[in-house]
């Protein structure tokens, strides 16, 4: 399921945030759906309770989980919500500095377009299951 980089600068409550959002996002969990109880992703990824804990109150706070004391976390309905000017900008910069740095580092662009394309049709079809 999730994997996480515990020697990544970016801290691990962030890169379970973000690959949780991944997989909401792909359809690999439906609304009703249970996520592994805190203490056990815990486990599975080596980090402690708290910073698990952490990233499912973000993702309840962004309208993905329900989150009851002895229930656990559970997929909800989320509508996509519409985006905001700012939303699109914070977007636009980090995505042209994605590019910018793959560019750089000599990936060619017609594979920037290609994987680029490969996950918006990824993410699309998890959308529409």
């Amino acid at each position: 399921m999730l994997q996480i980089d515990l020697a990544s600068e970016l801290p691990a409550s962030e890169q379970i945030v973000r690959g949780l959002r991944a997989t909401l996002l792909a359809g690999q969990f439906r609304p009703g759906d249970q996520l592994p109880s805190v203490r056990q992703l815990a486990t599975d990824l080596g980090v402690h309770h708290n910073t698990v804990a952490g990233a499912y109150r973000q993702l309840a706070e962004e309208g993905w989980l329900d989150l009851r004391r002895g229930r656990g976390a559970t997929v909800i309905e989320r509508p996509a919500p519409a985006p905001t000017p700012r939303a699109e900008a914070e977007f636009r910069q980090r995505l042209h500095e994605v590019v910018v740095k793959a560019l750089a580092e000599g990936v060619p662009a017609v594979a920037v377009v290609r994987e680029l394309t490969a996950l918006i049709e990824k993410l699309e079809q998890g959308e529409r299951r």
